[in-house]
């Protein structure tokens, strides 16, 4: 094997020895980083450039050259509403629900999220029995695509699902929770939490022991109670960390579409259509396919989360200064 290598090495050796001298060995590393560089440009900066020309024309044409030049005409179009707290007094009132949607989403989504998965890794941080094994099981959820995890859930809670079948075995009668706009809501929610937690379980329990020891060994000492201990040592010195869950579960909590997608299909209604779901239907799987429309909402979104991650840099910046 290493005498078929090393001739090969050698051809390339060649070349490279050649670049090295006309560019210098500091230039060399672009020759390097270009191939990277050239396919994030084609599948990263080419479609944001694309997206933005899209929202500035109009038309239901796929070729730019066949889009007339509408201006700011699709911003103005979702930002036209009477009154922004009622889906109803705007002209693109499917969109304002989708976002009204995403904002409640993701403060019941992030707040459950958080709060659980705190609870989850303080506990998987103590010395229990089979730690290992309830730490897998947390973290199973996340290894299932999220397509799978939506059929599981809507198996059991259709008409006839397990869920139903518990309750009427235990003399309860059963209920639609997918006709239900407000179950739906709330099992998507569910759904949600309990797919990711595992992941910010992990980071979580990842700072809770990297805490020192003996700075709880210090304060048991001082006959610190459980409480006074956690409020004032373990919060404190695990903030970085919680900052980073909260910033990266509003993130894809804003991000949420193909679980609830294939858990609900935005309904009952558009209970629980949210703003990717939005875009999804305006420029592709609705009739006419409104590109400009879904893509001046799409950057609307990316400004939303250049904002989240702005917050999230300077909120990491102030906790290390202070």
């Amino acid at each position: 094997m290493l005498g078929i290598i090393s001739p090969l090495m050698r051809v390339i050796e060649i070349p490279m020895l050649f670049l090295q001298k006309q560019l210098g060995t500091n230039k060399l590393a672009w020759v390097f980083l270009a191939p990277n560089l050239i396919l994030f440009g084609l599948f990263s900066f080419l479609p944001i450039f694309l997206s933005a020309a899209y929202a500035l024309t109009g038309g239901d044409n796929i070729l730019l050259s066949d889009r007339p030049y509408v201006g700011m005409q699709n911003f103005a179009t979702l930002a036209d509403c009477r009154n922004y707290f009622d889906p109803n007094s705007c002209h693109s009132d499917f969109f304002w629900r989708a976002v009204w949607n995403t904002v409640w989403f993701v403060v019941l989504q992030v707040g459950f999220m958080v709060g659980f998965s705190l609870l989850t890794a303080l506990i998987l941080n103590r010395e229990i029995r089979a730690r290992g094994f309830f730490r897998a099981v947390f973290f199973f959820p996340v290894l299932l695509s999220p397509v799978v995890v939506a059929l599981i859930w809507k198996w059991i809670l259709q008409k006839h699902g397990v869920l139903n079948a518990a309750l009427e075995g235990l003399g309860f009668e059963g209920h639609e929770w997918m006709l239900d706009g407000t179950w739906a809501f709330g099992w998507s929610v569910f759904l949600s939490v309990w797919a990711h937690m595992g992941f910010y379980t992990l980071i979580l329990l990842s700072g809770l022991q990297a805490i020192p020891r003996d700075v709880y060994e210090a304060a048991l000492m001082d006959r610190s109670t459980p409480w006074r201990t956690f409020r004032r040592i373990t919060l404190p010195l695990l903030s970085p960390t919680m900052l980073v869950v909260l910033v990266l579960a509003l993130i894809k909590g804003v991000q949420t579409f193909d679980e609830v997608f294939a858990f609900t299909g935005g309904g009952p209604g558009s209970a629980t259509t949210f703003i990717i779901q939005y875009i999804y239907q305006t420029g592709f799987a609705g009739a006419p396919r409104l590109f400009g429309l879904a893509s001046a909402a799409s950057i609307l979104l990316a400004i939303v989360l250049i904002v989240l991650t702005t917050l999230q840099m300077r909120a990491n910046r102030s906790s290390f200064d202070g």
